[in-house]
């Protein structure tokens, strides 16, 4: 049984010296074709939804192993990169071996990795051509000029990063105050399977909209399954409040089990316009009759979303 497993190592966590925050990876985010296949995912649903390009300055939720997705950003245009995290996973050395082999997918204009090499990977695409129309070969020639990739290697040796000219690059891990970045500077603000390990949302969706500029975008893949705790992909709403924290334990994140539903109504009532709404259903999980208390107001959509990209804009 999958609940006794996970809440023995749940009890473990809260063992001083037995669990180490950020000792175990977060999936594939050191490899350089899943962070490509990332930011260019999350730039071409941008371009769908408005945005003119490739902003100049970006956030991110949740890097994980390493900020190559941020970098790939960087390599195709963008002049700042604020890279935000519970727990310091990435490191200088790997953070440069991703570096160069991103420069080099740019370099060779490589097709976006799509369902064939990461089929669980989202948001989906009609096309995973490289996008030339919003990465024109004059802007590229720029963004990857020997110059400006030293700036950026140069950067990349020291772990909190920094700043080279109009080039700046932050890593904050952990990160508590919104004051990180100064209100009003970002203009995208993007997370790949990362607000459901969000505990405080409204917080961090306050924090988002300080950050952004008017009418910035904030772009989110959000996988809304059971993360391994439980046998059917949604039977994570089948524990009561008191089993779920002895399943969390002393871990520094697990997830917040909110539904589709919530994220929507909290991006509303933070001030933003959903523009795009793409969920992905599954039939297969527990009914209804299965799950706890405190979830079985849960919508039948919401029941069957096992996972979601959501778009925003933050209105005047």
């Amino acid at each position: 049984m999958r609940f006794p497993i996970m809440a023995v190592k749940g009890l473990l966590a809260r063992v001083p010296g037995l669990y180490r925050p950020g000792a175990r990876g977060t999936g594939n985010t050191d490899l350089p074709r899943y962070c490509y296949s990332v930011w260019l995912r999350h730039l071409v649903m941008a371009c769908r939804h408005g945005m003119a390009g490739v902003p100049e300055s970006i956030a991110e939720l949740g890097p994980g192993d390493s900020i190559g997705t941020g970098l790939a950003a960087m390599l195709s245009g963008a002049g700042r990169y604020y890279a935000l995290d519970v727990v310091p996973f990435a490191y200088a050395e790997r953070n440069l071996r991703i570096f160069d082999a991103l420069a080099s997918l740019f370099e060779k204009r490589e097709a976006i990795p799509g369902p064939e090499e990461f089929p669980n990977l989202g948001p989906a695409l009609d096309s995973y051509a490289f996008p030339h129309g919003i990465l024109p070969a004059a802007g590229l020639e720029r963004a990857l000029a020997r110059d400006r990739l030293d700036a950026l290697r140069g950067l990349l040796a020291n772990p909190g990063g920094g700043r080279a000219g109009d080039i700046v690059i932050r890593y904050c891990a952990p990160w508590h105050d919104a004051g990180v970045i100064e209100a009003g500077a970002v203009d995208m603000v993007f997370s790949q399977s990362v607000l459901q390990h969000v505990d405080d949302l409204e917080r961090t969706l306050a924090a988002l909209r300080a950050w952004l500029r008017p009418g910035g975008y904030t772009s989110h893949q959000i996988n809304l399954s059971c993360h391994g705790t439980a046998p059917e992909w949604n039977g994570h709403w089948a524990y009561g409040d008191w089993a779920w924290r002895v399943l969390r334990g002393g871990r520094a994140y697990l997830i917040n089990r909110q539904p589709h539903s919530a994220y929507l109504e909290l991006l509303e009532r933070h001030g933003f316009e959903v523009v795009s709404d793409v969920r992905r259903s599954d039939a297969c999980g527990i009914g209804r009759e299965r799950l706890a208390p405190r979830f079985r107001a849960m919508s039948d959509e919401d029941l069957a979303t096992r996972s979601a990209f959501i778009a925003a804009v933050k209105r005047d």
